[in-house]
């Protein structure tokens, strides 16, 4: 193994090891599914969030980066006075974005 290649691979497990602390304000904004606009709610606006989903040659588990990229939505959904998010679509390239709502 050549010395350049072992820091790579020391670093290797701490990059896929990635946690995103949901914040306090967030624990209450819901996360509903895809879809139409939910009744009864005013849209706030779009979030769009990103994480790693792959370090030099390694991908990431896609269920821990989605649930990144959700946890990171909820952490800024209160900023826009939101208390409901929404996907608007697939994640792609660890970046994914969602419809802020206030529903009562």
């Amino acid at each position: 193994m050549t010395r350049a290649a072992l820091p790579i691979l020391l670093l290797l497990p701490l990059a896929a090891c990635t946690w995103v602390p949901i914040q306090p304000e967030a624990k209450a904004v819901r996360v509903i599914a895809a879809g139409g606009a939910p009744a009864g709610c005013v849209r706030q606006g779009e979030i769009e969030v990103s994480v790693k989903n792959s370090v030099a040659f390694y991908e990431r588990n896609q269920v821990k980066v989605r649930d990144e990229l959700e946890t990171l939505a909820r952490n800024e959904a209160p900023g826009l006075g939101a208390n409901v998010i929404q996907p608007l679509g697939e994640p792609t390239a660890g970046t994914q974005r969602f419809a802020g709502w206030q529903c009562r």
